[in-house]
């Protein structure tokens, strides 16, 4: 294999050696020519036979000082398909330089294009030396453009052979844009083997309508784009206007969607990577850019300072927030992460991630167990010793916890309990649990078990407000492709032709990405001192209807025509539109003009963990009833939506009703067959009895009084005299 490698080497290495010595010769041609066409024109009034052989006997001179300095400049190691315009720079470097050094030599040794004194004596001899400097004007000038011109030949001629031999890979193509990032784009697309055609530009500026920009034309503005695209053919379309607004920047992009071509975009100025690559940068459209906002930065000032050399637990670190808070935590240098997870196809999955990315540079370990485990939760603690805690891992599905309360309560209520007694048992530095938009004057049980914590994190702060721990919690709203999201469920509904289900036409849901949640949970433990609150400033909330129809043209077809929208009422606990604060809570600026910090809501502490205990043995009951009572009791904002909470405990009502009627109708007709059994015998005897034996009475006294015995069982579970049809019978014979 090494050999096979060194022999592709030396074949390459060979390719380009000759092609460099290919072009040092043809340069040196060149030179040549422009050198006896600068000296034959430049003296022409007074050619001769001594001016031709003083041109001939500077000819070697002069093609070496050029070979020189264009081997000096580099010129022949460029890459002249991909040149910029620094390279060409490079050409008029040497041969400026080149000409220079020529005239030097000239004027003061040579004296084959100037006079033969070196310093002028009269009038005539400085006339005579002035006469060779309109040649070196054109030596350097003729030189240059000859050089540059063959660069530029050889770049088209590659191109077109390119362009040739990629016929059918070509896409045509129109950028939207006609500014710097446009032009980048173009002379990048000129210089590569892209699969991209530029067939055209777009742009609303006026000014530029008719320009060309890289022998391509700006034909029209945006709100044209369809008919542009039907013009010209296009298959795809790259919008190249990173600095727009996002109001602007979604209305383009909805009007693309339309025309059913490939889309490319460019991230925003602020994601992207300085200048380089811009085609490598452009992307498939994604959800995010629907949004209709900025994706949001954030300073990470503060947040290296207190996760780097320390230990990280974060608990529900298979899941989306966790698993994008163990990649960016990693970003800072912790001493260790720690990956607590139930579902440990989640957690090897990012396990396997971070050492494909990282391997040995960072120390992770992966711990597969419940928050709900107390006594494990300790050995872990007690293992580890934890500097820094984030606390994700929590029941989010809305129905489902309405179906079952006591399992959300155990999982997100005494899972943080046990978490949060922990962090303050082992003195750890920060405590951050995640919280949701839902917590505000909850309306459903995921919501108001998430209150709950909250107020668990503030009952921490209020009892042991002195301590190591810092406690604190984030709250934000729908994070788009997280696990449970409208996200995956639309994409899926559409592969499958749809209907994509929306519950309600007015629903509004406040949306950020799972990278702006996790970089506000980091900025928020930068803040924490203890008992805040963090809210983000989220934007405009948006409509899940226009969210499904964006989703529906991002995938190429046209909503209520190829895919309809159904509308199947709110979920149970669902509410029209979320809050971020509740009424008791104002808001306080932090140094992050996105983040916020709810005022604290006094708890009395010592009522609080009363009713948490209470909670604890009720949900050992498994009360489902019992537990949304007491949840009421712990969070008062709890505004439970008990239509379909109550409908769900009449048919499991109904459902115990039945399943009761069907067992006794089972044992009821056992007991019936039990005694047909019993009567058939007698039955077969038919009509003459066997002679009774003495010894046979004796024995048959038992069997009566073992049988009498069993009657009189049978009348005390049913009130009925077993066999009381067959002694009527015996009377009435």
């Amino acid at each position: 294999m090494k050999k096979v490698k060194i022999k592709i080497k030396k074949e390459a290495y060979s390719i380009r050696t000759l092609r460099e010595w290919a072009m040092l010769i043809a340069d040196t041609l060149m030179v040549c020519v422009c050198y006896m066409g600068s000296v034959i024109l430049g003296q022409a009034y007074i050619i001769g036979t001594e001016i031709i052989v003083n041109a001939f006997k500077a000819l070697p001179v002069a093609a070496v000082l050029f070979v020189i300095c264009l081997w000096a400049f580099r010129v022949n190691k460029v890459v002249w398909r991909y040149a910029r315009g620094r390279d060409y720079l490079r050409i008029v470097g040497a041969t400026l330089v080149a000409t220079v050094l020529l005239a030097i030599l000239d004027q003061a040794f040579l004296h084959w294009l100037s006079g033969k004194m070196p310093i002028a004596e009269d009038f005539e001899q400085i006339g005579e030396n002035l006469k060779a400097y309109p040649v070196y004007f054109n030596i350097f000038f003729s030189t240059t453009g000859v050089i540059i011109v063959s660069r530029l030949i050889y770049e088209m001629v590659y191109a077109r052979l390119r362009d040739r031999a990629l016929p059918r890979q070509k896409k045509r193509t129109m950028i939207i844009g006609a500014g710097f990032t446009a032009s980048a784009i173009l002379e990048e697309l000129s210089r590569g083997s892209s699969i991209y055609n530029p067939v055209c530009l777009v742009d609303d500026d006026p000014d530029k309508l008719g320009r060309i920009i890289g022998d391509v034309e700006v034909v029209g503005t945006t709100k044209e784009i369809p008919r542009l695209v039907r013009k010209y053919d296009v298959s795809t379309i790259i919008f190249a206007i990173p600095s727009i607004d996002p109001k602007t920047r979604q209305s383009i992009l909805s009007l693309c969607m339309q025309t059913g071509c490939q889309l490319k975009v460019l991230p925003y100025m602020s994601e992207m990577i300085n200048n380089v690559d811009l085609v490598g940068q452009a992307r498939d459209i994604n959800i995010g850019d629907l949004l209709g906002r900025e994706q949001i930065s954030f300073n990470d000032k503060g947040v290296k300072g207190y996760i780097q050399d320390k230990v990280c637990l974060i608990t529900g670190g298979g899941g989306s927030i966790g698993s994008e808070l163990v990649r960016q935590i990693a970003k800072f240098n912790p001493r260790r992460i720690i990956i607590l997870d139930i579902y440990e196809n989640c957690a090897y999955e990012i396990q396997q991630e971070m050492k494909r990315n990282y391997g040995d540079a960072v120390d992770l370990n992966v711990e597969i167990a419940s928050v709900t485990d107390e006594g494990k939760m300790r050995d872990l603690f007690e293992e580890y010793h934890p500097q820094i805690v984030f606390h994700a891992a929590a029941h989010k599905h809305v129905p489902l916890m309405e179906t079952n309360p006591e399992e959300a309560v155990k999982n997100n209520v005494f899972g943080t309990l046990n978490v949060v007694r922990l962090s303050y048992e082992y003195k750890v530095g920060k405590f951050i649990m995640i919280s949701t938009d839902k917590a505000v004057n909850p309306t459903n049980v995921m919501g108001a078990t998430k209150r709950c914590c909250e107020e668990i994190i503030e009952t921490m702060h209020q009892l042991y407000g002195n301590s190591v721990t810092e406690f604190a919690a984030v709250r934000f709203g729908n994070v788009l492709g997280s696990n449970g999201s409208v996200i995956p469920l639309f994409k899926e509904q559409i592969k499958k032709g749809g209907p994509v289900t929306v519950t309600h036409p007015e629903i509004i849901r406040y949306f950020m990405t799972i990278p702006e949640a996790v970089s506000l949970v980091l900025q928020a433990g930068a803040y924490a001192h203890g008992g805040e609150i963090f809210v983000l400033d989220m934007g405009e909330p948006v409509k899940i209807v226009t969210l499904a129809e964006n989703m529906i043209k991002m995938m190429g077809y046209t909503p209520y025509e190829d895919i309809q929208i159904k509308f199947t009422g709110l979920r149970p606990g669902e509410k029209l539109y979320e809050e971020l604060l509740m009424k008791e809570e104002g808001l306080r600026k932090t140094d992050n003009n996105k983040i916020f910090i709810g005022k604290q809501v006094h708890i009395d502490a010592d009522k609080f963990i009363a009713e948490i205990e209470k909670m604890r043995d009720i949900c050992a009951s498994n009360d489902k009833q019992a537990v949304v009572d007491q949840l009421k009791v712990l969070v008062p904002t709890f505004h439970h939506d008990t239509v379909y909470f109550e409908q769900m405990m009449k048919k499991d009502a109904q459902y115990q009703k039945e399943y009761a009627e069907k067992v006794r109708a089972e044992e009821e007709k056992a007991s019936k067959e039990t005694d047909a059994g019993k009567q058939a015998p007698a039955q077969e005897s038919g009509g003459k009895p066997e002679p009774v034996t003495e010894e046979a009475s004796e024995r048959a006294e038992p069997e009566q009084s073992a049988e009498d015995g069993k009657e009189e069982k049978s009348k005390e579970k049913t009130g009925k005299p077993k066999g009381g049809g067959k002694k009527q019978s015996a009377k009435r014979k």
